[in-house]
């Protein structure tokens, strides 16, 4: 099953480390990123998830959850935890899914047989507060994340979602956005009282509306 951008998130019961989860019930009202792992005790997938766990002050200030997920059983996420709060300075404050029956694996197509037949790929799954995906990136087994990067995004989704605004090559929190092309001159003067200064009649920057 291939999933794009705007479909919903499969809904899915599975044991976590926090007990038992109901996908959409858990995420609520808020924003969540579902993050696979290729195996437990191997060290890419140390690293990022003690990453993730120094993270969740800014998670929590976007309202976002996190939930990670390997095809490994529940005792081994246990084992694993005490090794990742040992080497990375940070003990796990997320659930992490047993996903030993592949069924998680399965609904979301984390398992790409041309890369490896038995282990999940890096998979990584935005989903809004209305159950969409809003973003998907896979990265290889050898390849540790930019959750630095992943932040920027949910950043900008957030923005985007509650203004009609999109955001800049490399752009970060606090900078300038751009006016997408559907809104009028007339319409951006009022929109953004901050004014906006236009570069090409498609190109029109404004600063941030949702910053003072």
């Amino acid at each position: 099953m291939t999933l794009r951008l705007g479909d919903t998130a499969p809904d899915f019961e599975a044991q976590t480390t926090e007990g038992p989860v109901s996908f959409h019930k858990w995420i609520g009202d808020g924003w969540a990123i579902l993050f696979s792992h290729p195996k437990d005790f191997t060290p890419v997938c140390t690293t990022e998830l003690g990453a993730v766990a120094k993270l969740k002050g800014e998670l929590d200030k976007r309202k976002v959850k996190a939930i990670g997920l390997s095809v490994d059983k529940l005792s081994d996420h246990e084992a694993w935890s005490k090794d990742i709060e040992e080497t990375q300075g940070a003990a796990l404050n997320y659930p992490l899914i047993d996903d030993s029956s592949r069924k998680v694996s399965g609904l979301y197509d984390m398992i790409h047989p041309n890369a490896d037949e038995t282990f999940t790929v890096r998979s990584v799954f935005v989903i809004g507060p209305d159950k969409k995906i809003k973003l998907t990136i896979t990265y290889p087994a050898s390849t540790g994340r930019n959750f630095d990067e992943i932040l920027r995004v949910i950043d900008s989704l957030q923005l985007t979602a509650d203004y009609q605004v999109a955001t800049p090559v490399n752009w970060k929190d606090g900078e300038d956005v751009i006016i997408v092309p559907t809104v009028s001159d007339e319409a951006a003067k009022e929109k953004f009282p901050k004014g906006f200064k236009t570069i090409k009649p498609y190109l029109r920057v404004t600063p941030q509306p949702n910053r003072n």
